[in-house]
């Protein structure tokens, strides 16, 4: 998917779109989607798993850096702190220039603030959950 730069006025806009769409490639995948109501959650969309409700958190980024040529993604709220254990099952970051997805389970992310994604294939070290909607499938 196309986006021009300037589409969003500020993070937030861009990140309620993220949302939107994460949820829409999700039903795509025949994936049953909801949102909690408000913005007092710790996670942005819930998906249908079984007999559960997997807590998925979505992030996005426009920008790669030019030094790296990596992509970063904060893993954190507004607090600067990393998500409490238990509040997350998975961060499902999108690089919006690439329209490429990773679905990638909280417990993998260790404590970090932030993922970077090298997307060249040498340096990937996140490639296993490229586009990996499976694992929401369970």
């Amino acid at each position: 998917m196309k986006i021009e730069r300037g589409a969003f006025r500020t993070r937030k806009e861009r990140g309620e779109w993220a949302e939107l769409y994460f949820m829409a490639r999700a039903a795509a995948q025949g994936l049953r989607v909801s949102r909690p109501f408000g913005d007092s959650s710790s996670y942005d969309v819930g998906v249908e798993c079984g007999d559960r409700i997997l807590r998925v958190q979505v992030k996005s980024t426009m920008h790669r850096r030019r030094d790296t040529g990596y992509f970063n993604i904060n893993l954190h709220g507004c607090t600067q702190k990393q998500y409490a254990a238990g509040s997350v099952d998975f961060f499902a970051a999108y690089l919006i220039p690439i329209d490429t997805w990773y679905i990638i389970p909280f417990e993998k992310t260790g404590k970090s603030l932030y993922l970077s994604f090298a997307t060249d294939g040498r340096r990937e070290k996140h490639w296993e959950y490229r586009e990996a909607w499976d694992l929401l499938k369970g």
